[in-house]
């Protein structure tokens, strides 16, 4: 059994069980969330396709931690003119485990 959900604006293909990374939750550390925008349900024998959203469903899932992602570069340059402007970023995110899906 899978489901398609949104969390935190991006969409992800979610089983029960699973551990995943989201962009970073407004939750602590052990806490138990819930997500209402199911998109898609798949049981193995039927396939639930909501329009947008299957009423009634959701998924649950529990806050294992927060974490950072790895450093990216930005780096902009203009040549012969003595332009270059370097920035770095890190994004939060937080890694969730899956613990049911509700229909």
């Amino acid at each position: 059994m899978f489901a398609i959900v949104t969390i935190a604006g991006q969409q992800f293909k979610v089983e029960e069980g699973q551990e995943i990374f989201v962009h970073q939750l407004a939750a602590n550390e052990g806490d138990s969330v819930r997500f209402d925008d199911v998109l898609l349900i798949d049981t193995g024998s039927s396939v639930s396709v909501g329009s947008p959203n299957i009423g009634g469903a959701s998924v649950t899932a529990t806050v294992l931690g927060h974490q950072k992602g790895d450093k990216v570069i930005i780096f902009k340059k203009k040549r012969r003119k003595g332009y270059r402007k370097k920035n770095g970023h890190r994004q939060s995110f937080t890694k969730i485990k899956v613990d049911a899906i509700a229909v």
